[in-house]
């Protein structure tokens, strides 16, 4: 399990206080659901460890994340999180295959990875050459090259047609099966990964300013 009982203030432009006290399966799909600016992204970040929570607890599994009490934050790079932004947030000076390489040495995965998101024949572009769609395959599986225990996805697929996001998550889906991969995700859409998802409503925001 991983288990998250956090309190956070935000500041402004948009000023709430996020209280989450929930649990999310391991090597399972978990969707976030709620409307804009409950903090779906902030809890997504707190988990990843780019945000600290004001207080309270994370855990997965046996691993303490962050313990407000006793002032303990386990570093992202030690959480092996993989994440996907939702402005993709790709690294403008390397290639589409590059970016895959920098998760990982095996070019057997790179290349399995490239056919899923099909993009093979995109392998030496840079992200300027990129259309929207294809930037947000890249970021998708520019998280998966390290094979993360847990993958945090914001938003993933909202640039892609529904032909092509109906194949990308089928191969995803048998993907994360078959690395036992936990993946959290937030999504205003309620058919993505339903049928392979739990569901987790995010409403316990209460405004201060």
């Amino acid at each position: 399990m991983i288990r998250i009982a956090i309190e956070k203030r935000t500041g402004p432009p948009t000023s709430f206080e996020l209280k989450v006290d929930t649990s999310f399966r391991l090597n399972a799909v978990t969707r976030i659901s709620g409307p804009s600016g409950v903090g779906k992204t902030t809890l997504l970040k707190m988990i990843a460890g780019f945000i600290h929570p004001d207080r309270g607890t994370i855990r997965s599994g046996d691993e303490v994340w962050f313990d407000g009490d006793k002032k303990y934050f386990k570093k992202v790079q030690e959480r092996h999180v993989g994440f996907v932004f939702q402005n993709y947030a790709l690294f403008p000076n390397m290639t589409v295959e590059q970016h895959l390489r920098y998760g990982t040495d095996d070019q057997r995965y790179v290349d399995e990875l490239l056919q899923l998101g099909e993009i093979e024949a995109l392998r030496n572009r840079y992200p300027k050459a990129l259309s929207g769609g294809q930037q947000q395959r890249l970021a998708i599986l520019r998280a998966l090259a390290t094979k993360p225990r847990l993958l945090l996805m914001d938003e993933p697929f909202t640039a892609l047609d529904s032909a092509l996001k109906t194949r990308l998550i089928h191969r995803l889906s048998a993907l994360f099966s078959s690395q036992q991969t936990t993946v959290i995700l937030v999504s205003h859409q309620d058919t993505e990964l339903d049928d392979k998802s739990d569901v987790f409503h995010l409403n316990g925001v209460e405004e201060t300013g």
